[in-house]
């Protein structure tokens, strides 16, 4: 089966190799929600602390416990197994009596809150995601170099590359895409919500690896689509004028490229031109997309990173950093390390 390609970094060659997820408590995430919780409703809103757990396999254990549908509790999006994470779970229970969350006894996992909520938790409905990550290694680098490279981040982002576990283990996601595609295969609905999004990240990557060799990553291109920071708003950029680039480099909007499917690219000019050279070279995911009847989208090229902090320890390199929905650590990490 074939691997991923090893995408061009932007910074240039790692500093040092280091060792993620050496045990769990070396990963920790605590998922912000943008928002508080309303104190009533007919959701029971679960401020969760998990290690080496699955999400949707606690899920599953809420349900049960709580005996209600599978379907009725929902959480913001997955989190690492190997990994110490904190996140929100609602599940759906319209009377206040009949569960003892108290009771609640699952290994690895402990209820932090307990509030009430109106609203189903949905996939990307939170902000961010709080990361401290330690990679292990007997040779970090001098601090002045990963102290230059962590300013350059800050200043300059990262690219937004879906990482690696969105493609599944040893990329099985993306070859059970190719294998639908192709008529090999048939698959159940989750499985295949699983291939297609390998697909369109594999694509998107690809694209963007492509900006990356032209240096134009992180910056605003003739038939650009730019997104305005902070929204998922896009507008057309039909010429890159001074205020714009500006703009770009304040990080007030950002450039963009396509998550392909049906009106893909929604992009004009050199962006399409590009865009198109890149995604005819994969012809048989190009069309299987379009044929699902997956729609167009845009993704941001470049991710933001908040509070970027690094220190050299005996142990190797401590890192902690804010990201928003949908960006991946890893992403970030491989910029600074050969993971």
């Amino acid at each position: 089966m074939p691997g991923l390609p090893d995408w061009p970094r932007a910074f240039g060659t790692p500093l040092f190799t280091g060792a993620l997820k050496s045990v769990p408590a070396d990963f920790l995430v605590t998922e912000n929600l943008g928002f508080e919780p309303d104190g009533d409703g007919e959701h029971d809103l679960l401020w969760i602390e998990k290690t080496g757990t699955n999400t949707d396999w606690l899920a599953r254990q809420l349900a049960r416990h709580a005996d209600i549908p599978a379907r009725d509790v929902g959480y913001c999006g997955l989190k690492d197994r190997q990994a110490v994470t904190r996140q929100w779970f609602s599940v759906r229970r319209p009377g206040r009596d009949g569960t003892d969350w108290d009771a609640l006894q699952i290994d690895g996992v402990s209820l932090v809150s307990l509030h009430r909520h109106r609203r189903k938790l949905r996939t990307g409905s939170h902000r961010s995601n709080t990361f401290e990550i330690l990679l292990r290694s007997d040779g970090p680098p001098p601090a002045d170099a990963l102290a230059a490279r962590v300013e350059a981040l800050a200043e300059l982002g990262a690219p937004n590359y879906f990482g690696a576990q969105r493609f599944g283990h040893d990329a099985g996601n993306l070859e059970l895409a190719r294998s639908v595609f192709d008529g090999r295969r048939r698959i159940d609905r989750k499985k295949r919500g699983l291939a297609l999004s390998a697909a369109r990240s594999f694509l998107f990557n690809e694209i963007l690896a492509r900006r990356i060799s032209d240096r134009s990553w992180d910056q605003l291109l003739p038939g650009e689509l730019a997104e305005l920071a902070g929204s998922a708003s896009v507008f057309d950029v039909d010429a890159v004028d001074e205020t714009l680039r500006q703009r770009c480099i304040e990080m007030d909007i950002h450039p963009t490229a396509s998550l392909w499917g049906r009106g893909a690219p929604r992009s004009g000019g050199r962006v399409a031109t590009l865009e198109r050279a890149v995604v005819d070279q994969h012809g048989a995911l190009r069309d299987g997309l379009v044929k699902a009847g997956v729609d167009a989208g845009q993704r941001r090229l470049r991710l933001c990173v908040q509070g970027l902090q690094a220190s050299v320890e005996s142990a190797g390199v401590r890192l902690r950093f804010e990201l928003g929905r949908g960006e991946y650590a890893t992403s970030l990490l491989r910029e600074i390390a050969e993971v």
